[in-house]
């Protein structure tokens, strides 16, 4: 009796010395979502919630007088998908799964512009699961038919560059030309259109041209809408709305199997991509905060949430496009390093915070201040 006495309080102390993640997780069934008091976990997010709101982007909410203007330096921009009006300063912040924090219109569909990128390598995790890519270093070009990866530097080029946007592709998709996206003010066209090339995994780029290369090479690997796959795969299984759409542009399609299909983009960045509202991006950074586990179910394995969250030679702030608090020139000062985030024009943000079972979510948050806000929500955790 006496051992089993032992054991029941040696069990009692492992019990509750687990973290508390570990006794307590949540998962919202599809339309609904418990909420409970930030002071029940001893938090407190009134300042940080006051901030977001008096910070709002600061340009038009005609998103696309913002997008014209914020890109009217770039040689030949134009606006190829849909845009929307947006709404105000909107977010959420989840505990556990829970609902602890919310202020303004969370089940408003807006365009969420570069946090598509990371809904866009999510389904390249899915494909390398399926097998559908035996490996991320294989060559992007063993997988295509036509001629995107041709010549002596694309050929070279892998899907774990096209994920760490350190492939610098050149060409020229869907009337848009990768040297044309973000070039470098001190240089002209010419200069640019005619640059040296990097050698592929060396040199990080933003790039929204060489983005919607890797969506078009998925697409060509799937053989179906991106779209279609996230919603069977990762949406409908996390209980996402029916409201989002992911979109491309208006000459972006191509025929497979006979079947007309659209190329989506990984941004806004000339419109399109993906139009979400607050609750289902929280449900998305959900999975990833748990490693790709939803409710008993591993929609992703855990190996590769973790391998797409380590920092790249050529960018130590960036994995396969998630965004990483890890050291280096874009580390959010007294911020836990192992922090990883989605982010998109606007001040659109996906925070993910594994260590204390936290995700953020804020909508049109004038992107200088997203710093200054979360050391403000990070002053009592």
């Amino acid at each position: 009796m006496e051992n089993k006495t032992t054991i029941l309080s040696l069990f009692l102390i492992f019990l509750f010395t687990l973290p508390f993640s570990a006794q307590e997780s949540y998962f919202p069934p599809e339309g609904e979502w418990e909420t409970k008091e930030a002071t029940a976990y001893q938090l407190d997010f009134a300042e940080a919630i006051e901030f977001a709101q008096d910070n709002e982007y600061s340009e038009s909410r005609d998103l696309r007088q913002a997008i014209l203007k914020g890109f009217q330096s770039e040689p030949y921009h134009k606006i190829l998908g849909p845009t929307k009006k947006r709404g105000g300063p909107a977010g959420i912040i989840i505990k556990n799964g829970y609902i602890v924090a919310e202020w303004g219109d969370t089940e408003r569909v807006d365009m969420t512009f570069s946090v598509t990128k990371s809904f866009l390598s999510t389904t390249a995790l899915l494909a390398l699961q399926q097998n559908l890519i035996t490996d991320v270093n294989d060559k992007a070009g063993n997988y295509l038919w036509d001629d995107t990866f041709e010549g002596p530097h694309n050929s070279k080029i892998t899907w774990k560059h096209l994920l760490e946007q350190n492939s610098d592709w050149s060409g020229e998709l869907w009337g848009s030309y990768d040297w044309a996206d973000r070039p470098p003010s001190d240089k002209n066209i010419d200069e640019w259109r005619e640059r040296e090339l990097h050698e592929p995994g060396t040199y990080f780029k933003y790039n929204d041209v060489r983005v919607n290369v890797l969506a078009y090479s998925l697409l060509n690997v799937f053989r179906k809408p991106l779209p279609k796959v996230l919603k069977e795969e990762i949406m409908d299984p996390i209980g996402a709305s029916t409201k989002w759409r992911w979109y491309g542009y208006k000459d972006s399609w191509t025929t497979i199997d006979g079947l007309k299909m659209q190329s989506v983009s990984g941004g806004g960045h000339s419109g399109g991509g993906m139009f979400i509202n607050t609750r289902d991006m929280a449900r998305f950074g959900l999975l990833f905060m748990n490693n790709g586990k939803w409710e008993g179910n591993q929609l992703i394995s855990e190996e590769l949430i973790k391998e797409a969250v380590q920092p790249s030679k050529a960018n130590t702030n960036y994995g396969y496009m998630w965004w990483l608090n890890a050291d280096g020139p874009r580390q959010w000062e007294n911020i836990d390093e192992n922090i990883f985030y989605a982010a998109g024009f606007g001040g659109n943000f996906i925070i993910v915070d594994q260590k204390n079972n936290l995700v953020i979510v804020t909508r049109w948050l004038q992107p200088s201040k997203i710093e200054e806000f979360m050391q403000i929500l990070y002053k009592n955790i």
